[in-house]
């Protein structure tokens, strides 16, 4: 405890120097440890929804990065898969099956993973399931389940990662968010609810730990439509086949972006993809014009042509039993790569390039 304090007390001074400087606002030093030159090595990172889609991602690059991990999801088969996946690229890894809307299963699952691993360095809330159907076809239960993982188990994964992370006054929680954390789309109306839900718990949160001057913080990650399993598993009450709203992108530039807010928590939201940047942007300034756009044109987009298999399985309730992997069916379509998270993510040395060009431009003309 002596040693938190006097990290506090530091941290304290060094704001108050920043505030009398007029640079409070515009430091480039991380709040906590985890600068780019920390890197992964050796860090504990906790995945959830690690089995499947952006969270198999996660744990491929974390993996690949040298952090041990404590990867969890419902299912068996994929969750072990994923643990095979980033021992086989040589990370320790110990797996935990657990639903994350059961909070005393979440906390065991942190408890066993300080006791196998070490202290929780960075934590990974990612969970979710989905419905898709129009709100006047849902149900008290479905709606309840959707919010129970997508809501209520980012807010259990967070008060595992603080109780631990408080202690020692270091510690980063990424929360895995979406456009439709501000922009709700038709047909979604449970996961749109559950995503603003955890913008607002998200925004309450850190401003009390900025109050306290903690050195844990908390940084969303707001993603595009991402080719995942989740549209072929998902609970579905629509005619045709569900899909992500084009343009879709690899679920390994999600995880490229979820590693750099985890380096980078100064960062408090990082918006990946332009169609993320467009829709806060639009819905911002033109949000009449955006309800009537999407009441022509959600429906469809959000459904391919092919007509829905009746008695479909899906993983509201009960995970999968079998191994998805990280891409859904979709990748003809999808992205590879986003321009606009390398931009946003080396801004710093494009505005440095930037000036020097302008400087170079200027001594030019000054010498003709």
């Amino acid at each position: 405890m002596p040693r938190v304090e006097e990290l506090k007390r530091s941290r304290r001074f060094a704001g108050s120097s920043r505030e009398l400087c007029g640079l409070n606002h515009v430091s480039s030093e991380p709040l906590t440890g985890y600068g780019p030159s920390m890197g992964l090595e050796n860090k504990v990172v906790v995945v959830t929804g690690a089995s499947a889609g952006v969270g198999r991602a996660c744990v491929r690059r974390f993996a690949r990065k040298g952090a041990r991990l404590c990867v969890i999801a419902r299912g068996s088969e994929g969750l072990s898969a994923a643990r095979a996946e980033a021992e086989t690229l040589g990370a320790r890894v110990i797996e935990v099956e657990a639903d994350v809307s059961d909070s005393e299963a979440v906390e065991e699952a942190a408890q066993r993973c300080e006791a196998e691993l070490g202290p929780i360095d960075i934590w990974v809330n990612n969970a979710m399931v989905s419905v898709f159907s129009p709100f006047k076809e849902m149900t008290p239960e479905g709606f309840r389940r959707v919010t129970d993982v997508t809501y209520h188990g980012y807010v259990y994964g967070t008060m595992a990662a603080l109780k631990r992370m408080l202690p020692r006054d270091s510690g980063v929680i990424v929360q895995v968010g979406s456009a439709l954390a501000y922009r709700g789309i038709p047909l979604q109306s449970a996961y749109c609810g559950a995503k603003h839900a955890i913008q607002g718990f998200s925004e309450s949160l850190r401003c009390e730990l900025l109050h306290d001057r903690s050195g844990v913080s908390i940084t969303s990650v707001h993603l595009p439509a991402m080719n995942t399993p989740q549209f072929v598993w998902v609970r579905s009450r629509l005619p045709r086949h569900p899909q992500p709203v084009p343009p879709i992108y690899q679920p390994k530039i999600a995880a490229r972006a979820i590693e750099w807010a985890a380096l980078h928590p100064q960062r408090r939201e990082l918006m990946v993809g332009w169609p993320t940047v467009g829709a806060i942007v639009a819905d911002k300034f033109f949000a009449g014009l955006l309800d009537r756009y999407l009441a022509r044109t959600g429906f469809d987009s959000q459904q391919t042509d092919d007509l829905s298999v009746e008695g479909r399985f899906d993983n509201l309730f009960e995970p999968v039993t079998e191994d998805q992997g990280a891409r859904g069916p979709f990748s003809e379509r999808a992205k590879e790569r986003s321009w606009q998270l390398a931009l946003t993510t080396h801004r710093r040395e494009i505005l440095v390039a930037a000036g020097l060009a302008g400087i170079a431009a200027a001594t030019l003309r000054r010498n003709r």
